[in-house]
């Protein structure tokens, strides 16, 4: 039986099941207002290490054992990793996951990558190709500022449009044991590029892709806004989540009502000066963790669509004049019982 449906996505006749997760953040997101959900909040943002980018592994590894041991599991029972971050190389992930020793599927969606690893995640465990398998992503604010933007020490102003990247790793445990939590579908992304070429403004042009997979979401499904207690997307700030509703109304459907945004919740923009609100690889992957998954073990939500966004740019296309593509990929999550 075939488990396409539509032109883009997939709904899974053996649903995989969401065993457990973890969320480690830094300290400005703990001070947050979901500061106290999170599992674990740092005293230190280089988490006792020498560099950001060690620090940033360090996260990464720490979540991916928190999710394991919620889940009673040991890292030999994990059969694959799909994991990855925002530096080149994925040396986020290479680094901190190393010492696991389980094969790795190294991603670079940006700051999709936590719908792209769960999605891949949850493809794997429904073709029979693994019991249990691991999902992890993670940023780093220092660390994606000095790749991406300005060192620190700079000190630049930053325009109201901008994002602050969130310091911050989430994992996720996928396999055939039940548990409350299922994912029973995926709407895969395609690159969107509307011509974007403020950096400073990921909102507006990841908005465009977040509207692509949404509107493919509910065509292929032949679901509206409302079959969904929640729309959720992971990047795209107070800028983006204007510019995505008005999108989708010129499509024919309104998400005003259902629509959650990962990186306008995980900050207070005006008391912590985070401007437009939060992205990066972490935001979105804490947010679930900590904030949408236990809604949904309690049946608070029935059924969300969680769709990180992620803005396709690097330093060399950004100084060549390039604009900045966007992708979206969709996840339902559902409530098990």
């Amino acid at each position: 039986m075939s488990q396409t449906v539509g032109t883009q996505s997939i709904q899974f006749e053996q649903a995989p099941y969401i065993l457990s997760s973890a969320s480690i953040v830094g300290t400005k997101e703990g001070e947050g207002p979901l500061g106290k959900l999170f599992d674990v909040v740092g005293s230190d943002d280089k988490f006792g290490e020498e560099t950001w980018e060690e620090a940033e592994s360090t996260l990464q590894k720490e979540a991916a054992v928190l999710a394991l041991g919620k889940a009673d599991l040991k890292k030999e029972d994990i059969r694959y990793i799909f994991g990855g971050d925002l530096l080149g190389q994925n040396i986020a992930t290479t680094f901190g996951l190393m010492e696991l020793n389980v094969p790795l599927f190294g991603l670079y969606g940006a700051c999709s990558t936590a719908g792209e690893s769960l999605a891949l995640g949850a493809m794997a465990v429904a073709a029979g190709y693994g019991e249990q398998v691991l999902a992890v992503t993670s940023s780093h604010f220092a660390s994606a500022e000095k790749q991406f933007r300005f060192p620190l020490e700079y000190a630049n102003q930053r325009p109201l449009s901008a994002t602050w990247t969130v310091t911050g790793s989430g994992a996720f445990i996928l396999g055939t044991k039940r548990s409350h939590l299922r994912i029973t579908g995926i709407t895969p992304g395609k690159v969107v590029d509307y011509g974007v070429k403020d950096s400073m403004n990921m909102g507006a042009a990841m908005a465009p892709a977040a509207c692509d997979t949404i509107y493919q979401n509910l065509e292929d499904f032949n679901r509206q806004p409302e079959d969904y207690d929640k729309i959720i997307t992971g990047d795209l700030g107070t800028v983006g989540q204007e510019i995505l509703i008005d999108l989708l109304k010129e499509k024919g459907f309104d998400i005003s009502m259902v629509h959650m945004d990962c990186g306008i919740e995980i900050f207070d923009s005006e008391a912590q000066n985070t401007n437009a609100g939060g992205s990066g690889c972490g935001c979105s992957a804490v947010t679930l963790s900590a904030y949408i998954l236990p809604k949904l073990e309690k049946g608070t939500y029935k059924r969300v669509l969680f769709v990180p966004t992620g803005a396709l740019l690097s330093t060399v296309s950004f100084n060549e004049g390039q604009s900045v593509p966007g992708i979206a990929h969709g996840v339902v999550i559902e409530y098990a019982g």
